[in-house]
């Protein structure tokens, strides 16, 4: 909405403005609050009724709460839910990505169930249609992670006071089974590159892919991984990259073929200027000086968005259709399952976990100190000798 169009306050001491996004507004502690859209209620009677009743909460920096468990409705649950994990983001314990999702299935819930929906009105039936409509849309894989949100979502209600009590989901609200998951990956087919397949990419590709290709899989990188990586995490002179998992914050350590530290000195040759400061650290630029896979964060109309921009997924996949060699669920990530598959074969699962940044639960975990660095050596070599044809150095 033009500021030209924006209505005037209906007088002088009115607590809310007309922002330019066409949304009675007010900056509470230094963050602007929105109070529903000026079109919907011209004279702000339903937008100054909702400053009241939050005015206190948000005045004390507290996240405004449902006044009563009785009167909470779908709308109450999901705002609460995503206050406190946007918290959570804020303080970095969250990662963006993640937040997204979990605002992508409120989204659901809320359209599915109704907003307005009281709390305790919502039944087993609810879950059920709301599962029958999701997995006519998704494969097995994204339908469990789906019933996990909810599952999280409605959690948080009863933990918070908004629900009674425990949610009652129904015999059908469950994850599928893992036969239907493994029957889905049999008709999918294996996410799986050869050597002479990954030969023929690392003969195409320009220099920075290359050089992503090869820590794909030389040390089991994905995207967010090679995207994100800065120099400091990297000893070319000594070979060994230290990188702990953007994803978990789960240490890795691994050592670097010779083919991989050549590759990335010639990226580092000519590696464009960063077009902001904060992506100086960065070791990979595009050439038009941003990162090689971006989320953007916006907060428009008082709701949280993400948009993703992944440069290096979309020139593999680019790369694989050009040789011939794209297959439904093949992309950058495969490499990660290259690594795994192929360096399970040197028979030491441990060191393969330490390069990959796997959690291990186990109770040998809990007394292990260190892991030598010729263990990690030895699995690299193993993976380099099947993708090149070099022997074990010895």
């Amino acid at each position: 909405m033009s500021r030209a169009k924006l209505p005037r306050k209906p007088r002088k001491d009115f607590p809310l403005f007309p922002h330019a996004r066409g949304y009675w507004a007010k900056k509470v502690l230094g963050k602007l609050r929105y109070f529903g859209k000026v079109a919907d209620d011209p004279k702000g009677k339903v937008a100054l009724a909702k400053w009241l009743d939050q005015k206190d909460d948000l005045l004390a920096g507290r996240v405004p709460r449902a006044k009563k468990v009785d009167g909470a409705t779908v709308r109450d649950l999901c705002n609460g839910f995503l206050d406190a994990k946007k918290a959570l983001v804020d303080c970095g314990e969250l990662n963006p990505r993640t937040f997204a999702e979990y605002h992508a299935t409120c989204k659901r819930v809320g359209d599915a169930f109704g907003w307005d929906r009281p709390l305790d009105d919502v039944v087993a039936d609810d879950f059920d249609h709301l599962r029958r409509a999701i997995a006519r849309l998704w494969g097995p894989v994204r339908v469990g992670n789906e019933v996990q949100r909810v599952r999280c979502l409605f959690k948080h209600g009863f933990d918070t006071g908004l629900i009674a009590q425990p949610v009652r989901y129904g015999p059908t609200f469950k994850k599928p089974s893992k036969a239907v998951l493994r029957r889905n990956r049999a008709r999918n087919g294996k996410r799986m590159l050869e050597a002479h397949e990954l030969q023929q990419l690392l003969g195409a590709a320009p220099t920075p892919l290359k050089a992503m290709i090869l820590l794909g899989i030389n040390c089991g990188f994905g995207n967010t991984d090679v995207a994100s990586l800065q120099r400091r995490h990297l000893d070319l002179k000594n070979g060994w990259v230290d990188f702990p998992r953007p994803k978990t914050g789960i240490a890795r350590r691994c050592p670097l073929w010779p083919e991989t530290v050549a590759t990335i000195h010639e990226a580092l040759a000519q590696r464009p200027e960063p077009r902001a400061d904060k992506y100086k650290a960065l070791v990979f630029i595009t050439p038009r000086g941003n990162p090689w896979r971006v989320s953007e964060r916006e907060d428009r109309d008082g709701q949280f968005h993400l948009k993703t921009h992944d440069y290096i997924g979309k020139q593999f996949t680019d790369l694989l259709k050009q040789l011939g060699l794209h297959r439904p669920g093949l992309g950058f990530y495969t490499l990660r399952h290259v690594f795994e598959t192929v360096g399970g074969a040197s028979l030491d699962q441990v060191a393969v976990n330490r390069i990959m940044g796997h959690v291990d639960d186990s109770i040998a975990e809990n007394y292990r100190e260190r892991i030598d660095d010729a263990r990690l050596q030895a699995v690299v070599e193993h993976v380099r000798e099947w993708l090149f044809g070099i022997e074990e150095t010895k």
